[in-house]
C-alpha cells in the first residue's frame, strides 16, 4: 500500500513536468528593447527531466539547453559567447509563458510557446535537432 501512494504522489507532482514533450512549438515574445518576434521552437529530450531546444526567430537560429521541474522549465543558451537564461511555466494545455535575459542586460524579454499538432509537419526551414549541427553565433544584444 505504501508504494501505491508514493507512485500516486510521484505522478501528481512529476505529471506538469511531463507535460513538456518532444516537438515544435510557435514562439511569440518580446525582444530586450521592447519589439516582437515570431518562431519557432523545437525541443529534443535528452533525459529524464533534461532537453535540448533550438529557436529559430528570423533567419537567426539559437540553441539552448533545459530541465523540467514540475510547472518551472529553466534554460540556457547561447553559452559560448553571450550567456541568455529563461524560465517558463508550463500551462496545463502544453503551452509555456516565460521570461528571458542575456547576462548583463538591462531588460527582461518574454515568450510563449505553443505546442503545434502532432500531425503539423515541420516547414522545410526547420533545422535539424541541435545535436546534428554546430551551434551558431551568439544572438545580437537586443534579439534572443
Amino acid at each position: 500500500m505504501r508504494r501505491y501512494v508514493l507512485a500516486c504522489l510521484f505522478l501528481c507532482f512529476a505529471g506538469p513536468a511531463l507535460a513538456q514533450t518532444d516537438g515544435l512549438y510557435d514562439v511569440t515574445g518580446t525582444n530586450l528593447d521592447g519589439t516582437d518576434y515570431t518562431g519557432i521552437a523545437q525541443i529534443r529530450s535528452v533525459g529524464l527531466n533534461s532537453f535540448l531546444i533550438r529557436w529559430r526567430t528570423g533567419n537567426d537560429i539559437t540553441d539552448g539547453m533545459g530541465m523540467a521541474s514540475g510547472r518551472t522549465i529553466a534554460v540556457t543558451y547561447g553559452a559560448a559567447q553571450r550567456p541568455g537564461i529563461g524560465i517558463y511555466t508550463i500551462n496545463p494545455d502544453g503551452s509555456m509563458d516565460g521570461e528571458w535575459t542575456i547576462v548583463g542586460a538591462p531588460a527582461i524579454g518574454r515568450e510563449r510557446l505553443v505546442p503545434r499538432p502532432a500531425e503539423a509537419t515541420p516547414p522545410a526551414a526547420t533545422p535539424a535537432p541541435p545535436a546534428t549541427q554546430a551551434p551558431p553565433a551568439a544572438p545580437a544584444p537586443n534579439q534572443r
